[in-house]
């Protein structure tokens, strides 16, 4: 079989309007022949009537508290909801579907709910209802325990499904549907001449998740990775292809050329808090208990820079409080800088090539934007500056790599 996994998100499925744009794309999969799968999220964003943010908000909204067990019962109802409301519209259209939860299409996880891991697919019954013609609509974000238990897969687990779903169907593709044409260059509300990109390796569009690109769920991108398996990543409200995301080289066909594309994209993640703690001299273990106190605590670091007199690492502003009081109750006083953010220019193309350090630097410095801290790995570099400079510092950095051309 010829099998497509479309997923489409909350805003692909939140109104009548929108939900016509998705039947024309299931429509479209049929009539090329395709054996079709397709995972939906919950209706709309917060605030609206079934999305997940909102039915979190019955609990939280009255004061009361729920485990996290029931709590993925709670959320369990968004993707249905939307699941059987297509399904509906499929049939009065005259196209057969049924619908599975993550559980009955084979999807088995552990038991950290609110976050479960897929530790296996066995997707015998999406597999016979495909042999039988039939649209399968799978509710994204969700498995089951071997305990039988409801689980969700975390914020942008409806793509984790589809590309796994995917993977075990031995799908030709996965296409995922959002609200826009593709993955850009950068933040087209900080950049507004931000261009499409055609097509971007596993590894670029990882390392644009990580690094605050919300396009694509990074968990998602990893599993299809693993089987080489291409991604497209499209909108909901056009016929473009969008943006193909594969394995391919980075010497690849680009706007009528071959070219070895040194940046690809820039990103962002604001809020940031840098925190410094100088280490005394003879002591030598600072490093890691400052670290497995972080690990205790449950707190998250990034961007860590270690040298012989102390460190420099970042969590988000939303933790250094509990950070900073954690490091002082071990006899260290750190220095706490919060509103800062993270840029990162990435591309397969930076590794060995001499000079992009220097261009970051000096786009940086013409534009008045003050570097606190910097790293880099094969394909990613990233600076730490002030959050009111981190518009100046994406717009610097898209056109002096020449981004927009």
């Amino acid at each position: 079989m010829r099998i497509l996994v479309q997923k489409f998100g909350g805003t692909s499925v939140s109104n009548a309007e929108a939900r016509t744009h998705v039947i024309r794309h299931i429509r479209k999969a049929l009539q090329d022949q395709y054996k079709l799968v397709v995972v939906v999220s919950a209706m709309g964003r917060r605030g609206d009537p079934y999305a997940t943010d909102t039915l979190l908000e019955l609990v939280s909204g009255s004061g009361g508290k729920l485990p996290e067990r029931e709590k993925d019962m709670l959320l369990y109802c968004g993707e249905m909801i939307s699941a059987v409301t297509l399904c509906s519209l499929l049939h009065a259209e005259g196209i057969t579907a049924s619908v599975l939860n993550g559980g009955q299409a084979g999807i088995l996880t552990n038991d950290h709910f609110g976050n479960a891991q897929i530790l296996s697919i066995s997707p015998t019954r999406v597999v016979e209802m495909l042999e039988d013609d039939q649209v399968v609509i799978v509710t994204g974000f969700q498995g089951r325990t071997a305990a039988d238990d409801i689980t969700t897969l975390g914020r942008g687990g409806s793509d984790t499904t589809a590309t796994a779903l995917g993977v075990a169907l031995h799908a030709e593709i996965v296409d995922i549907f959002t609200d826009v044409d593709g993955i850009l260059t950068a933040d087209p509300k900080i950049v507004h001449d931000a261009r499409q990109l055609p097509q971007i390796s596993f590894t670029e569009i990882c390392n644009m998740a990580y690094n605050g690109a919300k396009v694509i769920h990074p968990r998602a991108v990893e599993i299809a990775m693993q089987a080489n398996m291409p991604v497209r990543v499209r909108s909901t409200f056009s016929e473009s292809e969008g943006t193909l995301v594969t394995g391919l080289p980075e010497a690849r066909e680009l706007g009528g050329r071959v070219g070895d594309r040194t940046v690809t994209a820039i990103a962002h993640v604001a809020n940031v808090c840098q925190i410094q703690i100088v280490q005394e001299e003879g002591q030598y273990d600072l490093q890691l208990r400052v670290f497995k106190a972080m690990a205790q605590e449950g707190i998250s670091v990034d961007f860590i820079n270690v040298y012989p007199s102390g460190l420099v690492f970042t969590v988000s502003d939303a933790v250094a409080e509990r950070a900073a009081d954690t490091i002082r109750a071990m006899g260290y006083e750190p220095k706490i800088l919060t509103g800062c953010a993270k840029v990162s220019v990435i591309g397969g193309g930076i590794s060995g090539v001499p000079g992009i350090m220097a261009r970051i630097v000096e786009a940086l410095t013409e534009q008045d934007v003050a570097i606190l801290q910097s790293a880099d790995s094969n394909i990613t570099i990233w600076v730490l500056v002030h959050g009111d400079e981190m518009i100046r510092a994406v717009q610097a950095l898209h056109a002096k790599f020449l981004l927009n051309a």
